[in-house]
């Protein structure tokens, strides 16, 4: 059955499209960015390359014994892997979604092509963790997993002793914590200059600016790569673009869907190192990778964007 966000997804796509085909591109070429590599970022920590569009499989990968949906998921992940990416982040609170990616991990063969990043609730107790990081690791069908995160951190003396000690042992290769509540911003900004994880996830999108302010930078400044979830402000910002326009500027730098210039905007910040949305169609897939190549905007065209954007 097709959600709101597919018919407003889909119809912005086809939109973009068609204007595109119209549209002069003063700065690159629709087909230069097409066959350019996606960007990769450094892990500040390691200096390891990350490719800079993931997916998020909340709610999306979360289901069981549906045939169409593990075949338009798998197909997902085939045209993240040959598109250039890696970047898979998933949850033991999001449902069945675990389970999924182990299993199309496991049925395409993709293990060693992959960053996988899951999580466990940071206010479990020593066991509880150690049992919810072992039963991720059985449902991911892998002995380890490349970023493990606290998630969700509302409490601002929380440390990553535990953490540390996993990934002394092997079982992740980076440590990180999440947040995507404003409401918890003050105490995990609090852990984030003091702890200094490898990797920081948090909200942010072009309707929801709010990181800037302090986590953001203090992300920068704590040495933490930054993973950005909610990049579509849970679809509204998909409901707020249907059936308007793209900015004429949108040209200058290569894009020709509303999706594109949501993730363009997040990348563009210095900050930021990867996003993260959820995708659920190949051809979402192929869009939001397409973000991730050619041109990025500068400070000035992130603010006609901010201010195009406020006046829709």
């Amino acid at each position: 059955m097709k959600t709101a966000h597919d018919h407003n997804r889909r119809r912005l796509l086809l939109a973009g499209a068609a204007a595109t085909a119209s549209m002069a591109l003063p700065s690159i070429s629709h087909a230069d960015a097409e066959d350019s590599a996606l960007q990769t970022r450094r892990i500040p920590v390691s200096g390891e390359a990350l490719p800079i569009i993931g997916i998020g499989t909340a709610v999306i990968f979360d289901f069981e014994n549906d045939a169409a949906k593990y075949d338009d998921r798998r197909r997902v992940m085939r045209t993240l892997v040959a598109g250039g990416g890696k970047l898979i982040d998933t949850a033991h609170s999001y449902g069945r979604a675990e389970d999924r990616v182990g299993e199309l991990t496991a049925d395409l063969g993709l293990r060693e092509r992959l960053f996988l990043a899951t999580k466990f609730s940071y206010s479990n107790s020593r066991e509880a963790a150690t049992e919810s990081m072992q039963n991720s690791l059985r449902r991911l069908k892998t002995t380890s997993v490349d970023l493990m995160q606290a998630w969700n951190v509302a409490d601002a003396n929380y440390d990553l002793g535990l953490l540390r000690e996993w990934k002394r042992q092997g079982i992740c290769r980076y440590t990180g914590m999440t947040i995507s509540q404003a409401r918890s911003y003050e105490a995990i900004g609090k852990v984030l200059t003091r702890e200094k994880p490898d990797f920081f996830q948090v909200n942010y999108s072009l309707g929801d600016r709010e990181a800037e302010a302090r986590l953001l930078p203090a992300a920068r400044d704590a040495g933490a790569a930054v993973l950005i979830n909610l990049p579509f402000g849970r679809n509204s910002l998909f409901k707020k673009s249907a059936g308007k326009p793209l900015p004429g500027f949108a040209a200058e730098i290569g894009v020709t869907s509303w999706a594109q210039l949501f993730l363009k905007f997040i990348l563009s910040h210095p900050a930021v190192t990867a996003v993260i949305p959820g995708t659920d169609k190949p051809e979402y897939m192929q869009d939001n990778l397409q973000a991730g190549r050619g041109f990025m905007p500068d400070a000035a065209l992130r603010q006609r964007i901010i201010d195009y954007w406020e006046a829709l």
